[in-house]
């Protein structure tokens, strides 16, 4: 379908060497490595993600068909009769055939009763925390280089290339971080360090969550918490449980090592979670713990996370209990999750190891776009079909089965265009944005591949400016900046889309349910909301 094949991958030459032995002893050998270039993953779509998705709308959907169906026979049945033969019908007709009116409204009762019983419960966001750690926390991009060449832990080359990627990370002058990381002695953080980092992002999230809700801790039934790098015994989940004496049948679960985009999945488990425990309450914490791995090393591809992650952390609570339509946020719409772990490339492009030196770090592959852009490109084909208005699924449907299946898609050199898919807009399906805010390269390949505008990029890039990365959390952080700039109104549909090691990318969709006011308090962005939309030179 490619215009050309050949313009997809690149070549080089490794493994140069000589032959030892055999017949061509002596002869020089060489290997030849083929590379897949970076992908504009809108212009090949893979049809059985277009399959999946419209397989996830009809099994949750087909009531949506049957009904106009079963209005417009209604409609063209009423309409052939005049307004005496309808009378007659109703009431004269009626009497002689009392068994089958009474049957007829039977049947329907049952099966409205049965539907409404047996579709899933309806999960509402009732409210979220992010937390904002204390001033004396702030770093500024040249302060952290200097601690850093203060604590004498990295030669003029790491620091060279440190201050280069920071400068042009995205990244302001207001992140935070955990000081005791480049002021400690020891060549890896403690688990002291990281359980004193993990208490206070997490109890401070929750503190702000439970102040701005009114809900007891012992009210919650289900509890999840996620944290990528730093997973200690008794868990995390267990240190809030015992931090705010939660009560003793709480369902309580702690994901490790899933990446940034654990705080969807974190989502996904509770609402299953919900389902099967009706009348609950849920709280889901997401997070990472900076300091735990903090890198010290010299390894270039390991150095790239002390550039971009900050403190911070989020706590979300979640009900599956219908008399809170009236005070819930929002609505859970959809959850699609894809995960690219079985290509090895994929497995191992955010890789958590030791160094020749035997420093602990977190290795970032120079694939990462690349693969980050596969796993985005399946994940938003099977999300289409859910979200996307009718009129554009119709498009793009009938532009993929033209490119498929009549060689629409081939090249003519006489019409440049011909080659170029329908690319679906994304805009008409959702009101507001909320990317991962990864690092600025990242955000700006989103951009351009999904065709948005600066306005759609705005929460994210802001809040990577402000908050840095703060993996999990950071699709919060992101919908705390549009709360706080009043953005949110009634029936808007938010996209939250986060991406993380595995190789995994997974997508939230989630309807307001009312026009959500500047806060008064307790939101991060309050102290310096004015300030935003803040130039990004």
């Amino acid at each position: 379908m490619a215009t050309n094949e050949g313009d997809m991958f690149s070549a080089e030459i490794v493994n140069r060497g000589i032959e030892s032995s055999g017949p061509n002893a002596g002869s020089l050998t060489f290997s030849v490595r083929v590379r897949r270039r970076l992908p504009d993953f809108l212009q090949s779509v893979n049809l059985k993600y277009v399959k999946l998705g419209y397989h996830y709308l009809i099994n949750h959907g087909v009531y949506l068909f049957t009904i106009p169906i079963l209005l417009v026979v209604f409609s063209a049945e009423v309409g052939s009769l005049s307004k005496e033969d309808l009378w007659k019908k109703i009431w004269e007709d009626a009497t002689y055939d009392l068994a089958s009116v009474l049957s007829s409204l039977a049947v329907f009762v049952f099966t409205f009763t049965l539907y409404f019983m047996s579709r899933p419960r309806p999960i509402y966001l009732i409210d979220f925390a992010c937390y904002q750690p204390d001033d004396e926390l702030k770093v500024s991009r040249e302060q952290l280089i200097e601690l850093a060449r203060k604590s004498g832990k990295f030669d003029e080359g790491s620091l060279e290339f440190q201050k280069r990627i920071v400068m042009s990370s995205g990244i302001g002058d207001e992140t935070y971080i955990p000081r005791s990381v480049i002021a400690s002695s020891e060549n890896t953080a403690t688990m002291k360090e990281g359980r004193a980092e993990a208490s206070m992002v997490m109890f401070g999230a929750l503190d702000e969550l439970f102040e701005k809700t009114g809900i007891r801790p012992k009210d919650v039934g289900v509890l999840v918490v996620n944290c990528s790098i730093f997973n200690p015994t008794p868990s995390l989940s267990a240190m809030i449980i015992n931090h705010y004496k939660m009560r003793g049948n709480i369902l309580s679960y702690n994901l490790g090592g899933m990446g940034c985009s654990a705080g969807i999945i974190s989502v996904d488990l509770a609402r299953d979670i919900l389902q099967s425990n009706p009348g609950n309450y849920a709280v889901v914490v997401s997070t990472e713990m900076v300091g735990f791995n903090w890198y010290q090393g010299k390894e270039r591809s390991m150095l790239i996370p002390n550039c971009f992650f900050r403190m911070g952390c989020s706590a979300v609570l979640l009900s599956n209990r219908r008399r809170d339509f009236g005070r819930a946020k929002y609505r859970l719409e959809h959850i699609v999750r894809t995960h690219k772990g079985a290509d090895d490339r994929s497995f191992r492009c955010v890789y958590q190891e030791e160094d020749d030196q035997k420093f602990k770090g977190i290795k970032i592959s120079k694939d990462l776009i690349e693969i980050g852009g596969e796993a985005l490109k399946t994940n938003i084909t099977t999300l289409g079909p859910l979200v996307l208005p009718f009129s554009e699924q119709l498009i793009f449907f009938a532009t993929l089965v033209w490119r498929n299946f009549f060689g629409g898609g081939k090249s003519d050199k006489n019409s440049p265009s011909s080659n170029k898919p329908y690319i679906p807009n994304y805009k008409l399906a959702f009101e507001h944005f909320c990317v991962h805010a990864a690092s600025k390269t990242i955000l700006d390949e989103l951009q351009k591949n999904l065709e948005l505008s600066d306005k759609n990029m705005e929460a994210s890039r802001m809040t990577l400016h402000r908050f840095g990365n703060t993996s999990s959390s950071s699709i919060w952080y992101e919908l705390a900046y549009m709360e706080a700039k009043e953005k949110v109104k009634r029936g808007d549909r938010v996209w939250q889309l986060a991406f993380g090691s595995g190789f995994k990318c997974n997508s939230a969709v989630w309807r307001s349910m009312r026009r959500v006011t500047k806060p008064s308090s307790r939101n991060p962005w309050l102290d310096c909301i004015d300030a935003y939309p803040a130039s990004l030179n």
